[in-house]
């Protein structure tokens, strides 16, 4: 089962889940806040969804999940129930993905009641404390869930964005340049065996677990992100026009979609964000980029993708060796988490001893042990509670619109 809920209810406990659930899904309110009726319904990709599907679908989570079997699902068309399922097939056939853009019906308002009437009864339940050890863990799992829809919901705005030649802008807010980057220095480590994946400490979703023992050589990762500045170099080299540092997927897809820059570079000097059109920091990490960039730019490099492994291992050294008092003031440990993903060469695979959850709630993660990457770390993005050490993002090698950026490695003989 999913980690994250005692088997007995502690009034403490209780109370701080009632805040994150009840913040969680304020946040998901606060995100599309500026957003018009218009916008909740833009989709630009078949990988991508409109925000207002996000919101019904995230309360179609917990209505299925939680609440349905109890049988206090608020009623609701039937159809619903295949428009807002995701691809949990062992339910029943969702609607496909890349037509979520036509929902015109039904309307915002119409989810934005139904979203109530879900969070009014859980709300009620966990109030009165009705709800068990299971049933909490799902609760959990729901609100985590949500949490990264609220990520995919700013990358799947902005790209569709992205493609309106008026490049509006989601947010106001003002833009920081990033401060000025050393060159990057390399951290060592001998190896050997090492404890990796998530305990039973905290929340922590099936493919983190179990912790076990995994060997590593001795290897060196950088202590910071690849720059703009720094990609900008591979570009001005040709990078993209030379084959010897693509793997034969990398360049096919680079030739096919004529790749030339990252995604959301709209040349050389501005870059599409958020926040519109924006000069092109050349000191903040690189970002949006696929996986098969992100191995290029280390082959042009000399250097490596570290395997999630090195990564995680290199991440807990380095947040250890922070001060508890610092990491409160930063938040998180600057590069490590809240800045872009990185990108991984380890294949999004089971660990020893993994076992999917019973039912549907089990397709969650397990179905997608193919042909994908794994990604470390966490975006600015990324809601701060799963800035976490062991958390395994993953995605297609070629996709970017995500906040994907890299970190290198090397073995430790070519140091």
């Amino acid at each position: 089962m999913f980690q994250g809920a005692p088997n007995t209810a502690d009034p403490q406990e209780q109370s701080a889940r009632i805040e994150a659930f009840s913040r969680c899904r304020s946040d998901s309110l606060t995100l599309c806040s500026n957003l018009s009726a218009e916008d909740h319904m833009v989709q630009g990709a078949p990988f991508a969804s409109p925000p207002k599907w996000h919101l019904a679908h995230t309360t179609w989570f917990f209505s299925t999940f939680l609440l349905k079997p109890l049988g206090l699902e608020p009623s609701i068309p039937n159809s619903w129930n295949t428009l807002f399922n995701s691809y949990y097939n062992g339910i029943g056939r969702p609607h496909a993905r890349a037509h979520r853009g036509i929902l015109s019906r039904p309307a915002l308002s119409n989810i934005c009641t139904w979203r109530e009437q879900v969070d009014q009864q859980i709300l009620r339940g966990l109030n009165a404390d009705h709800l068990n050890s299971g049933q909490l863990q799902l609760l959990d799992l729901g609100i985590q869930h949500e949490m990264q829809h609220q990520e995919l919901l700013l990358t799947d705005l902005l790209y569709s964005f992205s493609l309106n030649p008026s490049h509006p802008a989601y947010s106001a807010a003002p833009v920081t340049a990033s401060p000025n980057v050393n060159p990057a220095a390399w951290l060592a480590f001998d190896g050997g065996l090492v404890d990796v994946g998530a305990g039973a400490e905290g929340f922590s979703f099936d493919n983190e677990q179990p912790r076990h023992r995994h060997f590593l050589e001795p290897f060196a990762i950088a202590d910071r992100l690849v720059t703009n500045g720094e990609y900008k170099q591979f570009i001005a080299a040709g990078g993209y026009s030379d084959p010897q540092w693509w793997l034969s997927d990398g360049w096919d897809t680079v030739n096919r979609e004529h790749w030339q820059r990252p995604l959301h570079w709209l040349d050389q000097n501005q870059i599409f964000g958020l926040q519109g059109v924006q000069p092109l920091d050349l000191n903040a990490p690189v970002c949006h980029l696929s996986g098969y960039e992100a191995e290029a730019y280390a082959r042009w490099a000399g250097c490596r993708l570290p395997t999630e492994f090195e990564w995680e291992h290199a991440a807990s050294a380095q947040t250890l060796q922070t001060s508890p008092a610092a990491l409160a003031a930063a938040k998180c440990h600057p590069g490590w988490f809240g800045s872009v993903w990185q990108w991984t060469q380890s294949a999004y695979g089971p660990y020893p001893g993994f076992r999917p959850d019973e039912g549907a709630v089990g397709e969650y993660n397990g179905k997608f042990m193919s042909s994908q990457w794994v990604l470390r770390g966490s975006s600015f993005a990324t809601p701060e509670p799963q800035r976490r050490l062991h958390y395994r993002n993953f995605f297609y090698p070629a996709d970017r619109w995500q906040f994907t950026g890299l970190r290198l490695a090397k073995t430790a003989n070519n140091l």
